[in-house]
């Protein structure tokens, strides 16, 4: 049966509309609950002529429309498959997981997510299309990022996606799924401090010639069951997307290596990743991630002159 998703919370903007920009939440939660309070979150460190005297996403982007979907509900196999909103299924990544005692086992946990993946993926796109065409057709004008899950769903539909280069796209306390088997790819033997028992890193080979970023992608649609729609082979939008990233050291649902490890990934496939720690902050978004998040898409707002 075909996921089916609820109409996303959309926020207007406060002046005409000049662009968007597409919020995903985390495991468990959905628009109603994040999209509020994320909006109502003050903002540390900017300029309050720049921003207003909220300091809020809100009175930043006065020209934004936010659009906040929700995951369709879906069992989660670690929580005795009871039914959850999430983006897609996926073993928790806590310091507190048992780590798997088979390479069975191991393998299984890392394509779990796939199906999820590819439905959300899927649905992502269209929600770019939708917007990008109520902007006249211009990605630049259109943002996409999320937190936790939402993050590491984000990634995956920005590194798939095959229209035009997006504005920007954010990512907070998240990780990249696949990010073993495109590694394999893009540098061969690896082992990061989250890699060390990992079965799917060993030497690569020249494929025909092929960029080894381009390798990558192909792999992870093979992964994920999809094609390659109507790119051409050496076709990377996402490598024409500046990226924002960010994590607290002391994440214990995500630990902050994870996203270490998509940014050295990402970087790695062409991206322009801009990386951020917050020290002592755990799994959630604080003043001054956000004020950071805003200084950075400020560098790539549209022009609405």
């Amino acid at each position: 049966m075909a996921p089916s998703y609820l109409e996303p919370l959309v926020i207007q903007p406060r002046d005409s509309h000049q662009c968007t920009i597409i919020l995903l939440h985390g495991r468990g939660s959905n628009a109603a609950k994040f999209g509020p309070i994320l909006l109502s979150s003050s903002i540390a460190h900017l300029d309050q002529a720049c921003i207003g005297a909220e300091h809020t996403l809100v009175s930043a982007f006065p020209h934004a429309k936010f659009v906040f979907p929700t995951a369709s509900k879906r069992r989660a196999t670690a929580y005795n498959r009871s039914i959850i909103n999430q983006w897609f299924d996926n073993w928790p990544l806590s310091t507190d997981t048992p780590p798997a005692t088979t390479q069975q086992e191991k393998q299984r946990r890392e394509y779990l997510p796939a199906d999820g993946l590819r439905e959300t993926s899927l649905y992502l796109h269209k929600l770019l299309r939708e917007e990008i065409s109520l902007l006249g057709g211009d990605a630049k004008r259109v943002i996409l990022g999320g937190l936790s899950q939402g993050c590491a769903a984000s990634l995956v539909a920005l590194l798939l996606w095959d229209g035009d280069p997006l504005g920007a796209a954010f990512g907070m306390c998240g990780w990249l799924p696949f990010r073993h088997q495109m590694e394999h790819f893009i540098q061969g033997v690896h082992a990061s401090e989250s890699d060390k028992d990992s079965p799917f890193i060993e030497k690569t080979e020249d494929c025909d010639d092929i960029p080894p970023p381009v390798q990558a992608i192909m792999s992870l649609t093979e992964d994920l069951e999809m094609s390659l729609l109507g790119r051409r082979p050496r076709e990377l939008p996402f490598q024409h997307v500046p990226l924002f990233l960010a994590h607290g050291t002391e994440d214990e649902k995500v630990p902050v290596v994870y996203g270490r490890d998509a940014r050295r990934c990402l970087s790695e496939m062409g991206v322009d990743v801009t990386w951020e720690e917050y020290a002592g902050l755990g799994h959630w978004y604080s003043s001054d991630m956000l004020g950071d998040l805003v200084a950075f898409l400020k560098k790539y707002e549209p022009d609405l002159e």
